[in-house]
């Protein structure tokens, strides 16, 4: 029962965290890790984490969930900022703040300061949409932090692995982990694409012959991370990319739009609280093992020839630095390669320090850093203790801490009147698939119409009906739509416009998934025109 009355603390902390940072106006964030140390220092029973079982279920859901949402366009448009940000810097930032990390605590075995920079280096943009709330961060710069954020997460937490595998076997061959980690990382993806795809296959052969269950669907789509994870993980593979590419593959298999409106509807309401859940509770955790991390300090310091606590302060600072200036140098050299590639044949944008600060300043620490941490190994093959695992760990929640202050601080600072090459406009795009979506919608209506009113006594009624519908679908066409005034009808004629109105929006709903499939338009839009869709059919739906 004490584990049970741990998790329904938790879980309350998390609900009351909400409450509290729009209170106070502080980061939700930081002020789940207060609300973790209440709990700690409160009656209620801690918890001891087993570092797998903590893996598994936080960090899969997580990962499947960035692949999932994130826009796809955007991701392939800033390819080169993205993958210079997520893996040049991730491997830079191993080596070189690893290396420092070895030079400033000698006391820490290399292996072990390689591991501790490999989990500090993903960044967590949750948290960076958290401290920046009350300043709106451009989409563009939004969604390159989250494209390096769900690469990252993976590159991060593969090269901690072997960081890890090195300390427990006590070697390390460059060509033995090059080649495991083609295999690592093509064999991920690869189980999670496959995964992912043979998975939603099923699911449409099964609504097809017996019918769509709402609830089974959200199930599965609860459990392809974890399946993805553990398979890949039984055959020796990265996880962590498994679950990412899911959540990606998911993300291309939804433009298929086989689900029901209704189960996208609650299916995003579902995971917005697996989101919301998990990431508060990995916080909390974090608040929650602070005091006893903090209560072992004086022994933590001891390891690092120190007597004083407050050489760890120092410490946390002094990586806190090397890890901003390494990302500040290595921003301004990607954004200026980028862009001059970009524009060859004319003069190269100006890189505006302003912009690279902000991007260095959005380089916040957080779940996946913590969850990482957290699961390295208590012991050694040989079961001695795992050196310096608690100075690590309060290394990097001190690091987690130490960069959302400074970007509360600073960050909405450096955000006001930022200018950013402008998102290229969509609106013809998504004007252009409104009418044809439009178009759509009034043939399949007619064609529903001629259907249902064969052999009918109240024939007219339906032709009434389809009328109204087709009108708003015309206006909409000429450009000229307005609100529709609420009419009494009768409930017979209000039954018929439901199913044509159903009608139309099957067919506008199948035409915007095919411009989507065919990059007719910007996949985000997309998704919002899809869930606008959506939405109304679940009320008309619900009408009796």
């Amino acid at each position: 029962m004490d584990s049970v009355g741990t998790i329904l603390f938790l879980l309350l902390a998390v609900v009351v965290s909400g409450k509290l940072a729009r209170l106070t106006r502080a980061p939700l964030p930081l002020v789940q890790i207060v609300l973790g140390v209440a709990v700690a220092l409160s009656m209620a029973p801690t918890v001891t984490l087993d570092p797998e079982i903590f893996f598994v279920l936080f960090l899969p859901p997580l990962l499947f969930l960035d692949g999932w949402r994130i826009p796809k366009d955007d991701l392939l448009r800033d390819r080169s900022t993205i993958i210079e940000l997520a893996l040049g810097l991730v491997i830079l930032t191993v080596l070189g703040v690893g290396l420092f990390i070895h030079w400033l605590i000698p006391a820490m075995p290399l292996p072990v300061a390689f591991a501790l920079a490999a989990v500090v280096s993903p960044t967590d943009p949750i948290a960076v949409s958290a401290i920046a709330a009350r300043t709106r961060i451009p989409k563009r710069m939004m969604h390159i932090l989250e494209g390096e954020s769900l690469l990252n997460d993976a590159s991060g937490l593969v090269c901690m692995r072997f960081a890890v595998a090195a300390m427990l076997t006590g070697s390390f061959s460059l060509q033995q982990a090059i080649g495991s980690f083609l295999w690592v990382a093509l064999g991920g993806v690869a189980i999670g694409i496959a995964l992912t795809w043979l998975i939603s296959k099923g699911k449409t052969w099964l609504a097809t012959q017996l019918g769509e269950d709402t609830s089974a669907q959200i199930l599965v789509s609860l459990l392809i991370p974890f399946g993805a994870y553990l398979l890949a993980e039984e055959l020796h593979c990265s996880g962590i990319l498994a679950a990412v590419a899911a959540g990606v593959t998911m993300g291309f298999t939804e433009q298929g739009g086989q689900a029901l409106a209704a189960t996208r509807v609650q299916r995003t309401a579902v995971w917005d609280v697996v989101q919301f859940a998990a990431n508060g509770v990995i916080f909390v955790l974090l608040g929650e093992q602070l005091p006893g991390i903090i209560a072992q300090a004086h022994e933590t310091v001891r390891m690092t020839g120190h007597v004083e606590v407050w050489w760890l302060g120092v410490y946390v600072l002094a990586i806190s630095l090397a890890l901003g200036a390494l990302r500040f140098a290595w921003v301004w050299t990607s954004l200026k390669l980028t862009w001059f590639r970009r524009h060859a044949e004319a003069p190269p944008q100006r890189v505006g320090l302003r912009l690279v600060a902000a991007m260095s300043f959005a380089g916040v620490r957080g779940a996946i850093t913590l969850a990482g941490v957290l699961t390295l190994p208590m012991t050694l093959l040989d079961g001695t203790a795992f050196p310096a695992r608690d100075l690590a760990i309060f290394l990097a929640a001190g690091v987690i801490i130490v960069s959302m202050i400074v970007a509360t601080i600073g960050l909405p600072r450096l955000l006001e009147h930022l200018e950013l090459p402008p998102e290229p406009s969509h609106d013809a795009q998504i004007q252009s698939v409104r009418t044809a979506a439009s178009e759509a919608a009034i043939q399949a209506i007619e064609a529903e119409q001629h259907r249902l009113a064969e052999d009918q006594a109240d024939a007219d009624l339906y032709t009434d009906a389809s009328a109204r519908i087709m009108d708003h679908y015309r206006r909409r066409i000429d450009g000229r739509l307005q609100s529709i005034e609420t009419e009494a009808i009768a409930r017979r004629t209000a039954r018929i416009e439901s199913r044509l109105r159903l009608a139309g929006l099957k067919a506008e709903r199948a035409e915007i998934f095919r411009a989507a499939r065919e990059r007719e338009v910007n996949g985000e839009a997309a998704l919002r025109m899809i869930r606008d869709i959506d939405l109304l059919e679940a009320r008309l739906r619900a009408k009796p």
